[in-house]
Parts: C-alpha cells; structure tokens; sequence
C-alpha cells in the first residue's frame, strides 16, 4: 500500500476518476504555505481519504511513458530535488529551477567556424615543408628534426662561403612574418620546432587571417652577413647597408655604400664622425665589372648575315643606317635573327617592337645596329636608346674589308664595355697544326739609334 503522505502517489493518482484539477490545487496550495509551516507541503489534507490500491510511485518517467505515446520530451520543474513532469493539458508547475542544473551558454556558431577553419589551416600548414632557398638553388628541406647549423653544415659542399658559421645568420619568411636565427641559437634550434612556434604564434595566424595566400610557403634562408680574406674583419670594424644599422652598430669604423654608387668608411671618434671614400676596404669582395655569359656563343655565320645586311644600306644615293636583334629561342636552344620594322638616316635608325613577341619562348638577348662607313662607336643617341638590360652592339668602318665591331651591356642603364669574344664566335677558320712548327719565335726589344737585337 501506498503512504498517504506521499505526494507522488497523488501525481501518480491523476489518471484516476479524481479531478486531476482539484489534486493539483490542493497539492499547490500546500506549496505555496510551506515558509509559513514546516510540515511536508505534500502531506493530504484530513479530509482526503486513502486510497490503498493506488499504484506503486515508481518514477514521473514511468508514469508519463505509460499515460501517454512517446514525444517531445515535458518541461519539468524541481521542489526539493523532486522533479515535476508535465501532463498532457496540465503545465508544469512554474518553480524557482535549481541554479545547479543551468547549463553554460553554448558558443557562438561563428566562433565555432572560425576556430575550425584556423585549426585546419594550421594542419595543412604544419604538413608542408620548409624550403631552403640561396641564390637560384631551392629544395624542401625533409629532415626538419635537424638545426639551423646543421643545415648549414650539409650546404657547405655546394656553397663554400656557408662555412664560417659565424658569418651566417638564417631569414625565415614565412607568410608576412620574418624571423632570423644566428649565433648559438643557430645550433640549438631545430628547424621543425621553429617552423612550429611561428605557426602557433598570434601574429602569424592574425597576419594569415588578412592575406589572400592562406597557404604559404616557410622559406629558409642563409645569409652570409660578411666576408673578408686574410684574417678576417676586425670586432671593432663592421660592414653595414645603410646608415642606421652603422649607427646602431656601435663599432668604431663602419664600411657603408653610399647612393651614389661609392662605398664610405665612417669613424666614429669621440671628437665626432669621420667621413671619406673607402679605399681597398677589408671586409668587402674583390669584384671586378663585367659580363660572364649564360648562354653559348652566338654563331660567325649569324653575324656575317647581319654584317651583310648592314653593308647593303651603302649605297650611291648614300650611307644608311641599320638595326638588328638577336633573340635566344628556349624551345629550341639557339640563337635567331629578328629585322624589326624601322625607319633609317644617315646617323639614325628607328625600329618598333619586332615580330617575337612571345616572352615565354624568347629572350631579346642583343639589339646591334650599323654605324655605316663611320667608326664603330656607342653615340650619345644610343646612350637614350638602350637603356634596358642586355648586350648591345655596333659595327661600323663597313666599307672596310674587316669592320669594326664594338660591344657592351646596360645594367639598368649604366654601361661596361666588354671583349667582342665574350658573346660573338671568332670569324677566322682553323688552320693546320703543321703550320706552327714553320715558325720559330724570336723575342726582340727594339734600342734607341740601333737595329733590333736578340736578348738573352
């Protein structure tokens, strides 16, 4: 038998013939008194008889389930840790909930993507190598478990100026962030775990939020900050590319280039700055202007073509000039002529774009124009004229019966003359080996008022 002082044997009771109305008002209204009572608000009034076949109150679940078909889940409310189930038609009573069951306020959708989308990127990012990169050479770097010296140590066999380590400081660009590894750091720093915290740094993940690449590249690369032959540059002395790392150096002399094209060295003595042209400067590489080629040297038989081309334009009504351009075809491997549309005078030739046009396949290698019967020499006009990187060339005296060829670059509009045998093949054919031993060379020196004598 059921306690008649059971509350839950009166909920249990409501699919009786009682009045589920009159139960709940009476089981409320017990409720709403309980501050002024501390008896059970759920204790039957005198007047309630017992009723000892009512139902074992197993649970509220138990009693829905079986009173009604399954659905959506009814608001329950709680008094004293008693849960209370909706009935079907009856709402739940509408009670103080208990603050322990509140659930925490769920994350915003769009928090939720985002988070997503960076934890994606960084797992794509995390499984693309990093890339060695120095001068024109580039590889993925596969054993990233290895350091920044390390790597240096295995380029030194391809890259010999890597091997003073500490020459050597390492850039690492990767995405809008740059980074760089030098000194002992060099040698406890292993690539991986490098490349890894700038991944996971905010910077690098607010700076990939606003790049369209969202897919970069993390490149390695060496960079040999001086170099010096003997015994090497001096601590107090330091070579530096602009005037602020000079300042900021704090060395006594300081190896700066100039915009003018000049190198300076500055003192830094207590009675203030000094300032000249650098001289033979320890520190810096011996270079010398020039041109060393690429590609082959272009054909005798090319030339002479063009020579003859020229030498049509001398002519009785007189002497016009003429203009030629040399292209490298990619696809084919060789040189070929292109004759662009022009208009020519006597001390002027002006041509349009010529017929190769396809950058992809061909590179304008040498523009070459006539000086007709007059010197072969570069004039203030070509000086205009040539102006964009490549070989230029001229040929003049071409009433003679061996012209005059002259040839230089342009390197961004300032010019080097260079040796003809550089780029052009020689014009003279082999002769036969046995035409040298018909000849016995006698060295001679030549003494004021007298005739040649032999010296020992």
């Amino acid at each position: 038998m059921s306690n008649e002082n059971d509350p839950f044997s009166k909920l249990i009771n409501l699919g009786s013939d009682d009045s589920a109305d009159d139960t709940f008002s009476a089981l409320f209204s017990d409720i709403s008194e309980e501050e002024e009572s501390e008896e059970n608000p759920f204790a039957p009034k005198d007047n309630e008889e017992d009723t000892e076949d009512e139902a074992p109150a197993e649970s509220i679940t138990d009693m829905v389930t079986d009173s009604a078909p399954e659905e959506t889940a009814k608001p329950t409310s709680t008094v004293k840790g008693h849960a209370l189930t909706a009935l079907d038609g009856i709402p739940a009573p509408s009670l103080v909930p208990d603050m322990d069951s509140a659930q925490e306020s769920e994350p915003e959708p769009q928090n939720i993507l985002m988070e997503a989308i960076e934890t994606q990127d960084r797992t794509t990012l995390s499984a693309k190598l990093p890339v060695f990169k120095y001068g024109s050479a580039e590889e993925e770097i596969n054993d990233v478990g290895q350091t920044f010296d390390e790597l240096r140590i295995a380029k030194t066999g391809d890259f010999p100026e890597l091997e003073d380590a500490n020459r050597v400081t390492w850039i690492i660009t990767y995405g809008k962030i740059s980074k760089s590894v030098a000194g002992g750091d060099a040698k406890k720093k292993k690539i991986g775990d490098f490349k890894k915290s700038v991944e996971t740094s905010k910077e690098f993940m607010d700076a990939l939020k606003k790049s369209k690449d969202k897919k970069p590249v993390c490149e390695i690369k060496p960079r040999v900050t001086a170099q010096s032959k003997g015994e090497g540059i001096s601590a107090y002395k330091g070579v530096f590319r602009n005037m602020n790392e000079a300042e900021n150096s704090g060395k006594l002399i300081c190896i700066v280039p100039g915009s003018d094209g000049k190198v300076y060295e500055i003192r830094n003595e207590e009675m203030g700055r000094f300032i000249t042209p650098a001289g033979t400067t320890e520190g810096l590489s011996e270079i010398t202007a020039g041109f060393i080629p690429a590609l082959p040297l272009i054909p005798n038989h090319q030339l002479q073509q063009i020579i003859s081309f020229f030498r049509s334009f001398l002519t009785t009504a007189g002497n016009y000039e003429a203009i030629a351009n040399i292209f490298w075809d990619r696809e084919e491997q060789v040189f070929v002529t292109s004759i662009p549309k022009q208009s020519v005078e006597r001390v002027r030739a002006d041509s349009i774009l010529s017929a190769f046009t396809d950058t992809n396949r061909y590179l304008h290698y040498m523009d070459i124009h006539s000086h007709n019967v007059m010197n072969a020499k570069f004039s203030a006009i070509d000086n205009i004229d040539e102006k964009a990187t490549r070989l230029y060339g001229v040929v003049g005296c071409l009433n003679s019966y061996f012209p005059r060829i002259k040839v230089r670059l342009s390197n961004g509009g300032k010019y080097k003359g260079i040796d003809p045998a550089l780029v052009l093949e020689p014009y003279w054919e082999d002769y036969p080996d046995e035409w040298d031993e018909q000849v016995t060379v006698v060295e001679k020196t030549l003494k004021w008022g007298a005739q040649y004598e032999v010296l020992d």
